[in-house]
């Protein structure tokens, strides 16, 4: 038996809580999978899993030779690393997932620099606003907007996402233009829901300590945030939208920005991957080029500036 790959048969087993995704993962049948494991238990002599028709549990010895088992491999693959070429020109495949936007205005125009610096590794790119599993998905790292409540990811904040408040110079003209958020409930808006729970988020606005958040009316809701700006170019309501999707629009008046005066709250972004998985260095170096993108993007660094429209391009 070989044991190195029993251990990393048995932490994949572990990862996906099954061991047919764990087959599919390692691209291995499941019946070398099961017997690789079950080598594995008699060698020790101890139990490492519960096995039922539906589940695949871990018992208190196998979750204790787990950790171990993680530190082994991680170590071992470190050696290996220091004495190969791959630290400095990591190679490989690298499965990463963003959200649609930032995959296409923001990730894509940029991915020729970071294949001149990398040209050894294979990109698979996942653009959705579905938050996915990356464990069960065999993601080895996501974007991720938002306030992160999954125990089992590490994450590193890269960046912020603005906020801006806008509608198409036609819709403006048949409806008027809204001057306080409370004007919005008169109006047709674009309402975006959640991918995950279906829920229609609300709005939200803040201007000197005032907090004003409100359900609005709207005759359509979307859950991608490229066919949501579409729908405001196509007139058909008010939209609140990240800035970086609204910028060339409303340089060009193809949209117009509306309540200016009035703040949304910013949206954290983070680059996140499972805690349990080796940070090869493949998702070492996108980590730190993906770190260096956004800091260098004006709308999305940190403490970046709210969206400032061109002087000779009015606000309404």
């Amino acid at each position: 038996m070989n044991k190195l790959q029993a251990m990393e048969v048995f932490i994949q087993v572990v990862d996906c809580g099954s061991f047919t995704k764990a087959a599919e993962m390692l691209n291995l049948p499941k019946a070398t999978v099961s017997t690789l494991v079950q080598t594995l238990e008699s060698t020790l002599s101890v139990k490492l899993l519960h096995r039922t028709t539906r589940q695949v549990m871990i018992t208190s010895d196998g979750a204790a030779y787990y950790e171990r088992c993680v530190q082994i491999l991680s170590d071992v693959r470190d050696a290996e690393e220091s004495l190969s070429r791959h630290r400095l020109s990591p190679s490989g495949r690298l499965r990463v997932d963003t959200p649609t936007g930032l995959a296409t205005e923001i990730l894509i125009p940029a991915l020729p620099a970071f294949f001149e610096r990398y040209p050894d590794i294979t990109l698979e790119l996942g653009s959705t606003d579905r938050p996915v599993d990356l464990v069960e998905e065999g993601v080895d790292c996501a974007v991720r907007g938002g306030e992160l409540i999954d125990p089992n990811l590490i994450a590193r904040r890269i960046g912020v996402i603005n906020f801006v408040t806008c509608a198409s110079p036609a819709y403006l003209e048949r409806h008027g233009v809204p001057e306080h958020p409370r004007d919005l409930v008169r109006h047709r808006c674009v309402n975006y829901f959640s991918a995950k729970t279906g829920k229609v988020y609300k709005w939200d606005f803040t201007r000197d300590g005032e907090r004003i958040e409100v359900d609005l009316p709207g005759a359509i809701a979307l859950n991608d945030s490229t066919a949501y700006v579409q729908a405001g170019l196509a007139g058909l309501g008010v939209i609140m939208m990240t800035d970086y999707l609204l910028v060339e629009h409303l340089k060009t008046r193809r949209m117009v920005q509306i309540l200016p005066e009035w703040s949304i709250d910013q949206l954290p972004v983070h680059i996140v991957y499972p805690q349990n998985r080796h940070l090869s260095a493949k998702v070492r170096v996108f980590v730190e080029w993906i770190s260096e993108l956004f800091a260098g993007h004006p709308n999305l660094r940190l403490q970046a500036p709210r969206l400032a429209v061109q002087p000779e391009l009015e606000t309404v």
